[in-house]
């Protein structure tokens, strides 16, 4: 079915005489009969009553006015509904972000932008790295935030999009203290530690298994608990649980009123950088402005 077929047929059922109308739309007759014809037989119905001048509009025809009418002016609005998304979509920055940077760094981050830039509407989507990743190779997101590692390339460095570090931070391992303020499950401790993990797609444990994995094996601390989010596993090192590589942006105040304590000496420490990659397509020009104060406040 072609949208012409529909503007001819409102034009015949106007007036009921085909050469006024082929005329009014600038056709010849014999075209313009085809084209009814056409849109006849695609229906499977006759539209017109060709019987008698001017030919008359069947109970069908008479049917299809209103569904005609109301298609066109459908058809009519979508280029300007479809500015008012494009424009209301780069009115909104789409961004991407690991479950324990969403819930620490990122609040006072943006902030602290707010300075150089309108960010006007923030979408967020907290989530695994593996998904941030997909989401920005699908086009859903403008840019990706996460921990990162100089030595441990991500799916998004593979695909060389841009990205600039944004902060700082550490992976150390922590436990809940006894009473003598010493950590009740530690690396080198005895054959009671327990280590809380991450599971597979976390970006924290690819950064982990790549850095400190094969000391962590000969360390044979047995697995007592796995998940995939690194707030998780915080609480659970609260409980005693075990030992666990945390963020110190997510339990810097953990520590520092000994709700935990380090489990491990400082050379298993892993440093972390903060990132925010960008799409390299199109950002608006919000987008862009965001990118452009990320740049300045790195």
């Amino acid at each position: 079915m072609n949208l012409i077929w529909l503007q001819d047929f409102l034009a015949l059922a106007a007036s009921g005489n085909f050469s006024r109308a082929a005329q009014e739309r600038a056709s010849s007759q014999p075209a313009f009969s085809r084209r009814i014809r056409g849109l006849e037989d695609w229906l499977g119905v006759e539209l017109f009553d060709r019987s008698s001048q001017p030919a008359t509009l069947t109970e069908a025809g008479e049917w299809l006015v209103g569904v005609a009418e109301d298609l066109l002016a459908r058809v009519a609005r979508v280029p300007g509904e479809a500015r008012r998304v494009a424009e209301a979509g780069a009115q909104t920055l789409r961004i991407a972000a690991t479950h324990a940077l969403s819930f620490t760094f990122l609040p006072a981050w943006l902030r602290r932008l707010e300075n150089e830039a309108a960010l006007g509407q923030v979408q967020l989507m907290s989530d695994v790295l593996a998904r941030c990743e997909a989401l920005m190779l699908q086009g859903k997101v403008q840019f990706v935030l996460s921990h990162a590692h100089a030595g441990v390339p991500g799916v998004l460095d593979a695909q060389d999009r841009r990205s600039v570090r944004v902060g700082l931070d550490r992976l150390v391992a922590v436990s809940r203290a006894d009473r003598a303020g010493r950590p009740c499950h530690a690396v080198a401790g005895d054959t009671s530690a327990a280590l809380l993990q991450y599971s597979p797609e976390s970006g924290l444990a690819r950064i982990l298994q790549a850095v400190l994995g094969g000391r962590i094996e000969r360390a044979s601390l047995p697995v007592a608990f796995t998940a995939h989010a690194a707030s998780v596993l915080r609480t659970m090192a609260l409980d005693g649980r075990g030992l666990a590589w945390l963020p110190d942006t997510l339990v810097r105040d953990d520590l520092a009123q000994a709700r935990l304590v380090a489990a491990a000496p400082a050379d298993w420490d892993v440093p972390l950088e903060i990132r925010l990659c960008r799409d390299d397509g199109p950002l608006g020009s919000v987008g862009e402005a965001f990118w452009r104060a990320a740049n300045t406040q790195a």
